[in-house]
């Protein structure tokens, strides 16, 4: 949709409103937004968090699903940062539970944080079945060998099947109605009137 040239210098105008914090306060309390919740993060691990801790789950998940090419790398870091997140978000629960908020503003909170655990769970749940489906179909590549058909031995005829005798042909059925049926009178009640 194109805009009209008033309109795009009125956006222009507007857009010189909303540049974001000035103060270093300001800065200093919106510096890790990008990083709080979104799976394509600048950075997964927070300062206040264990590189060690990410470590160790990527080698876990890394040393279970060995990924043997570029594709199953990305979703196995998928499924590595999903779970680094739900982490997260479980000891952001656990500091809601801590707070001294009234209670409405404690379950909206909550109530965030489990839609976000959900989503992540699904994130996790979506990436290993790709990487299953992944790892499936490059096993069954046909760059692997083929498997060698399997022969029967020489000394051993081979039998051919034996035929089944043929089924005679019966026409169906000419289509015939059933009786009449007596009305029952819970399904086939009359309608009531409209009374409006």
């Amino acid at each position: 949709m194109l805009i009209s040239e008033k309109q795009h210098q009125a956006n222009l105008l507007n857009a010189q409103h909303s540049t974001g914090p000035k103060t270093p306060e300001g800065k200093q309390a919106v510096r890790l937004n990008a990083l709080a919740w979104s799976l394509r993060a600048q950075t997964v691990i927070l300062p206040n968090e264990d590189p060690m801790d990410y470590q160790q789950i990527w080698e876990e998940l890394d040393a279970q699903w060995q990924p043997q090419d570029s594709t199953e790398r990305i979703l196995l870091e998928q499924m590595v940062e999903a779970q680094w997140f739900l982490v997260r978000a479980g000891k952001n629960e656990y500091v809601i539970y801590e707070t001294a908020l009234e209670i409405h503003q404690r379950f909206a909170l909550l109530d965030r944080v489990a839609v976000q655990r959900a989503r992540l769970e699904r994130s996790f749940l979506t990436s290993l079945h790709a990487l299953k489906q992944q790892q499936k179909e490059r096993r069954q590549s046909p760059a692997e060998p083929a498997k060698p058909a399997q022969t029967v031995p020489p000394e051993q005829p081979v039998e051919a099947p034996i035929p089944m005798p043929a089924e005679p042909r019966v026409p169906p059925p000419p289509y015939v109605m059933s009786p009449a049926v007596e009305i029952h009178p819970l399904s086939c009640a009359a309608a009531a009137t409209d009374t409006r």
